[in-house]
């Protein structure tokens, strides 16, 4: 992974093989879902201490490129 994603981590025997923070247990899709749930990231980084705004940033930018990554299809109505 390139060094701009340095924090995600893809280990088999942490969280089934899904994209954590730095090994721990709290994955990149949590993390979006608290995004997404309208947390700002100071709210965030207050209720997950261990969290670092660039490990939030990271995150972000891990779903971005595997969001582009992937090959969209769509069909004529």
């Amino acid at each position: 992974m390139s060094g701009e994603l340095d924090r995600i981590t893809i280990n088999p025997q942490v969280c089934l093989g899904q994209p954590t923070i730095r090994g721990m247990r709290i994955t990149v899709g949590f993390v979006l879902k608290l995004l997404a749930s309208q947390l700002s990231i100071q709210e965030i980084l207050d209720a997950y201490p261990e969290l670092e705004e660039e490990d939030i940033r990271q995150a972000l930018n891990y779903a971005a490129w595997a969001v582009s990554d992937r090959i969209v299809s769509s069909s004529p109505a």
